[in-house]
């Protein structure tokens, strides 16, 4: 197989997810949120404000918003939006257009369930889109539009038009009870899109004191792959020198690393502790900030 259809295979299986991501969320929408008359946040969030104010369908407001946005978009940060988003969105507003003709009811009754439900259906679908270097675009533009000339980062600027347009419910429904629903779906959303996004990628930090330390590191390179390094000290009461072993690796990996420890030297001491982030090689990439402010000196 050559590197060109490798990467085309890639892509079809990219595209695959995103689709299904899309669906995820569109059910989320149009079976659970839009039909309990609550108001999520993003522009599908506005465009069913615009639908309970006017009847205006969801689907295509939704398409003409983010239309509006990307053009400005273009224009001013330029053509680095990538096709997955443009596609992302066409996808999910004809989705969200398509599905009210089959789902006329909303699937759950009870609106908090309805509430929690499609939350998690939509932050489910963000997060794998996020995986998948795609998105839907809305308050996500404006949040790069704002950053070009402010130093504010992106994320406050959709909290902000998000808490923003879920309050404008209050003036449509004139209901406490809608907006506090409101941020409910928000808080449910993003969740559940973190522990996606930072759940698989989440890394540890394992530190083991052994009198076995080279067979338990040579164990552990050969089995699972993973780089480590050997740290000289001498411990304090024993006054005496020894190797202490320090490997970075992904959560989902540190059950079979301690299993490997425990069966070469079941006395070994063993820290575990989460980390931050870990960029590098078989790691994140570090991607800087949209824009930084020059430092200025003294």
């Amino acid at each position: 197989m050559t590197m060109t259809s490798s990467k085309v295979i890639q892509e079809m299986e990219s595209y695959a997810i995103i689709t299904l991501a899309l669906v995820v969320s569109s059910i989320g929408w149009v079976g659970f949120i839009i039909p309990s008359n609550i108001v999520g946040g993003g522009l599908m969030g506005l465009s069913s404000l615009v639908f309970f104010a006017t009847d205006l369908p969801v689907g295509p407001t939704n398409l003409v918003l983010n239309a509006i946005l990307i053009a400005i978009a273009i224009k001013i940060l330029g053509k680095s939006f990538g096709i997955k988003t443009i596609y992302s969105l066409v996808v999910l507003s004809l989705l969200v257009s398509i599905l009210p003709y089959y789902i006329t009811e909303p699937i759950v009754k009870e609106k908090f369930m309805a509430a929690i439900i499609g939350g998690g259906l939509s932050g489910a679908s963000i997060g794998i889109l996020f995986s998948q270097r795609a998105s839907t675009g809305g308050t996500e533009i404006i949040a790069m539009l704002v950053n070009r000339y402010r130093n504010i980062s992106p994320g406050k600027v959709m909290m902000f038009c998000d808490i923003l347009i879920i309050g404008s419910s209050y003036i449509l429904f004139g209901s406490l009870e809608t907006v506090v629903y409101g941020y409910v779906v928000m808080g449910v959303m993003s969740y559940v899109a973190d522990l996606l996004l930072t759940g698989s990628r989440q890394s540890v930090q394992i530190m083991v004191m052994s009198d076995k330390s080279d067979e338990v590191a040579q164990k552990i390179s050969s089995e699972i792959n993973r780089g480590l390094t050997i740290i000289s000290g001498r411990g304090y009461y024993s006054k005496t020198p020894r190797e202490y072993l320090m490997m970075i690796s992904r959560k989902s990996e540190s059950h079979h690393i301690l299993q490997i420890i425990k069966e070469v030297d079941p006395d070994a001491f063993i820290s575990v502790g989460n980390v931050m982030a870990v960029y590098g090689n078989g790691f994140d990439q570090y991607r800087p900030p949209l824009r930084t402010k020059a430092i200025r000196r003294s």
